[in-house]
């Protein structure tokens, strides 16, 4: 009895919290028909936030996947000052709020920042602009590559590595041939939660990208941009654009989890 009041209330729960507040979004966007949210979401500034979004992504991606590999080999595989420190700042992006890195960035690239005057007299723009919106999402996902490969490599250790190099092995054929197939569930887990968390972010974007819309609006920012304007079908319909990229991210978690954890 004791155990199905717990899973009850577990369900409850989740129910409470995201089933039913994801439903309502779904509800009231499809609740007069179909064409009202397709010609919300098929305006120029809608489509452009949508592939604005992608574009972000396709670039923050690979890039944290490359450098969180790096630096998970770096962490597990390699001696060298101040590594402990190096493997406590990773975490940082999960610790610090969205905003303050955006306002760091701010700092930094901002006209009146740091590296501001020099950006300013060779025609740069950072902040502002694609590429300051791109430095921010990377930095707010940088952590989860690198924290799904880490106790990976720890756990498959280091012998077959070690018998690749006595065979006479490179090290770049060792990384392909043996180090990269034993992780590559653990990379391609990374991948899918770095995804999920450049498509959904909001804090540090909206600090740096101005909010121009037509121009630096991605899809989280245009839905708050059109609930402000009190277009209300462009905002849910626009959710739910975010939400079906969500749900397609949740069920390649799915896919990829069982062959982790049979590996």
């Amino acid at each position: 009895m004791g155990r199905y009041l717990l899973r009850f209330a577990g369900l409850g729960y989740l129910a409470v919290l995201l089933v039913v507040p994801v439903g309502l979004v779904f509800w009231r966007t499809f609740e007069h028909g179909l064409s009202a949210p397709w010609h919300a979401v098929m305006t120029h500034d809608a489509r452009h936030a949508f592939w604005l979004t992608i574009l972000i992504a396709l670039v923050a991606v690979p890039a944290n996947t490359v450098f969180g590999v790096a630096l998970a080999l770096a962490i597990v595989r390699r001696r060298f000052p101040g590594k402990g420190i190096v493997n406590a700042v990773v975490d940082l992006p999960l610790a610090l709020s969205p905003v303050v890195i955006g306002l760091a960035l701010l700092l930094l690239y901002g006209r009146l920042g740091w590296f501001g005057p020099f950006l300013d007299r060779h025609g740069i723009q950072i902040v502002f602009a694609l590429p300051g919106m791109i430095l921010a999402t990377i930095f707010v996902s940088l952590p989860f590559v690198v924290r799904e490969v880490v106790p990976v490599l720890r756990e498959i250790g280091t012998e077959q590595e070690q018998a690749a190099s006595t065979l006479g092995a490179s090290g770049f054929q060792t990384l392909v041939r043996i180090t990269l197939p034993a992780i590559r569930w653990a990379i391609a887990y990374g991948v899918v939660l770095t995804t999920a968390r450049c498509l959904g972010e909001f804090g540090a974007v909206s600090v740096v990208s101005g909010r121009l819309a037509g121009k630096t609006d991605t899809l989280t920012l245009y839905v708050q941009d059109q609930f402000e304007s009190f277009d209300l079908t462009g905002a849910y319909a626009a959710s739910v654009l975010l939400a079906l990229l969500a749900i397609a991210t949740l069920v390649a978690m799915n896919v990829f989890r069982p062959k982790e954890e049979i590996r």
